[in-house]
């Protein structure tokens, strides 16, 4: 017991540095303070010493992964969506201006999932398998994508609105905004179609079926299906600019809904998993 209120006070430790960071971020982009910048991802990385901790202690208490309940999902996403930004940020300095959306995110489901139920949860043996691994991984870093190719197309309609004008001007150019938004959509995609594959393969070994429409499976097809369409309108039919980010705002309202609101509300076989 004393080993899990330490993993919780590590956890709310590791939120109040991502507060920090996204006000650091959103500082260092709104006014150009440039220097801020690597402020912003000193705090991120320091947030994520105790986040980690807390997710090696409850990992080792629970005896299997953080992906069985709403506590340890909130917590591993966020986990597996700021290590991926943090890679991606430092090799590409341009998109930092993200860390607006992507911090603020974080710390807000990481809150939810704090004020949820903690109760530890056991892995049924018939559920244990490296494909549940795969399956849950490829859709974290999914989200990861997406988070950022959100934030581009979000700031792309604002900057197209008020072009090169006061804070605006700080921003990577709206074209370079428009590739950042298909780039990491395209990424999006891809790592949802491995979590869609892994999954298909891991309810066979468990529920002796590959697809059955459960409503989680069922939303998790149709934001495929969406994020499909981006790339395919983009690619053949020319679609950029401000109407392919607003499609792609479209997209992540159904992965959100897929992700973070269905399996938290529908009487889906996965729900017992997430509550």
């Amino acid at each position: 017991m004393e080993t899990l209120k330490l993993e919780v006070m590590l956890h709310w430790g590791a939120v109040l540095l991502y507060v920090a960071a996204a006000v650091t971020f959103s500082i260092s982009t709104l006014f150009d303070k440039q220097k801020l910048f690597k402020v912003a991802v000193v705090l991120t990385m320091i947030g994520l010493i105790p986040h980690t901790a807390a997710i090696l202690i409850r990992w080792s208490a629970t005896g299997h992964g953080p992906y069985m309940a709403r506590y340890e999902v909130m917590s591993s996403n966020g986990w597996v969506i700021l290590v991926m930004f943090l890679l991606f940020s430092i090799k590409m300095q341009k998109i930092r201006f993200s860390g607006m959306i992507v911090l603020p995110y974080v710390f807000l489901t990481m809150t939810y999932g704090l004020f949820s139920n903690p109760e530890i949860k056991r892995l049924p043996p018939s559920l244990e398998s490296i494909w549940l691994v795969l399956h849950v991984t490829f859709y974290k870093l999914a989200v990861g994508a997406i988070l950022i190719s959100l934030a581009a197309a979000v700031v792309y309609i604002l900057k197209e609105k008020r072009g090169e004008t006061g804070k605006f001007r700080r921003f990577p150019t709206i074209d370079k905004l428009d590739y950042y938004s298909h780039r990491f959509a395209g990424f999006g995609f891809t790592f949802w179609s491995i979590g869609i594959i892994a999954g298909s393969i891991w309810a066979n070994q468990s529920w002796g079926r590959y697809w059955g429409w459960d409503p989680i499976e069922t939303w998790s097809l149709v934001t495929w299906l969406f994020y499909g369409l981006y790339l395919h309108m983009r690619f053949f039919f020319g679609w950029t600019g401000k109407k392919a980010a607003w499609l792609i705002i479209g997209c992540f309202a159904f992965s959100f809904m897929t992700a973070f609101v269905i399996p938290f509300v529908s009487g889906s076989i996965h729900s017992e998993y997430f509550t």
